[in-house]
C-alpha cells in the first residue's frame, strides 16, 4: 500500500492511499480519515460509497464529514467508484457506465467481468487492507453512500447483515434494475437475464427474503432525478411490506448535489455511531 497524501483534519488525520487490487487487476485508490481517538485504541467503521462520476476525492473534499467523525470517534472509509486504467473497458462517452460508474457489482459479462468487481473489493479486499494498516475495529462497521453508492450501501448491508450493522443513504437508486440510468449498465456488466439483477437491486432483495434491523434514508425533493432515477417510494414500499423499519426524510428544496449530502452528513454520521457504539 502505498500513500499517496496525508494532511490533520479536526485533530485526526485524514489521507488518500492506492493500492493494487487483486479483485480489479488495476491499481486502486481510497481516502480514509482516522479521528484523533484512534490514540486509545480501535475504532469502529463506516465505508462511504460514492455515486456515478465520483471518485474517492468528492466526499473527501465536498461531504464535510471529519468533524460528526471526529466528534463520534468513527473511522470514515472512502473507496473509488470503478476500476479505472488503461486496458480497463469503457465507455468514455457514457457517464452511466464504464469508469466511475461501477455499480458495486462483481460483473460477469465479458469484457467486464475481468475488473469490474467492485461488490468484492468493497465487502473483501478493501476491509483486509483496512484491518492490516489502520486502527480499525472491523467487528463494528456501518455503510452509507450517495445516489449510485446508496444503491451499492443497501444492497451490500441486506446481503451482508452480519457484517454491517447501521446503513443509511442520501438519494439511492432503490430499483436499479428498472431505472433509466441503471439498468442498461446492469444488463452490460451481468447480462440480459433481469432474474441476474435481483442480487443488486434494494427492493428485489427484500422481495426475495433480505433483512436488514433498519434503514434512514435522505431525498431531496429538487432531485431532478426523484421521479426516473431514484424513487425512494419503492424502497418505503418494498419496507412496509417486510416490516424493515425505514426513516424517509423528504427534504423540501434539496438537490441531488453535495450542498445537499453536506448538510445532512452530521446526522448520518451521528445515526451510525449510536449504533455502532451500542
Amino acid at each position: 500500500m502505498q500513500t499517496v497524501s496525508k494532511a490533520k483534519s479536526h485533530g485526526g488525520i485524514q489521507g488518500v492511499y492506492r493500492h493494487t487490487s487483486r479483485s480489479t487487476g488495476t491499481e486502486m485508490t481510497f481516502a480514509v480519515f482516522v479521528p484523533p481517538q484512534a490514540a486509545s485504541g480501535p475504532l469502529p467503521v463506516l465505508w462511504y460509497l460514492s455515486g456515478l462520476t465520483c471518485t474517492h476525492a468528492n466526499v473527501m473534499e465536498k461531504g464535510e464529514y471529519r468533524a460528526a467523525a471526529a466528534a463520534h470517534g468513527v473511522i470514515i472509509v472512502c473507496p473509488d467508484t470503478s476500476p479505472r486504467g488503461e486496458g480497463v473497458p469503457d465507455e468514455p462517452d457514457n457517464w452511466q457506465f464504464g469508469s466511475g460508474a461501477g455499480f458495486y457489482v462483481d460483473a460477469t459479462q465479458a469484457p467486464y467481468a475481468a475488473n469490474y468487481r467492485m461488490a468484492s473489493y468493497v465487502r473483501d479486499e478493501l476491509p483486509e487492507l483496512i484491518a492490516a494498516h489502520f486502527p480499525a475495529d472491523l467487528s463494528r462497521q456501518g455503510i452509507f453512500g450517495h445516489s449510485m453508492g446508496g444503491h451499492g450501501a443497501l444492497t451490500l448491508a441486506l446481503k451482508n447483515p452480519g457484517r454491517f450493522k447501521s446503513c443509511s443513504a442520501f438519494a439511492p437508486i432503490v430499483q436499479p434494475s428498472t431505472a433509466d440510468w441503471s439498468r442498461p449498465a446492469l444488463e452490460k456488466y451481468l447480462g440480459a437475464d433481469p432474474a441476474a439483477w435481483r442480487a443488486y437491486d434494494a427492493t428485489a432483495l427484500i422481495a426475495d427474503g433480505a433483512r436488514f434491523p433498519e434503514f434512514l434514508v435522505d431525498q431531496g425533493t429538487a432531485d431532478p432525478f426523484l421521479e426516473t432515477g431514484l424513487r425512494p417510494g419503492l424502497l418505503a414500499d418494498a419496507c412496509a411490506d417486510a416490516g424493515i423499519p425505514l426513516t424517509l426524510h423528504m427534504r423540501e428544496g434539496y438537490d441531488h448535489s453535495y450542498f445537499f449530502i453536506s448538510t445532512f452528513m452530521p446526522d448520518h454520521v451521528a445515526w451510525h455511531a449510536e449504533r455502532l457504539k451500542a
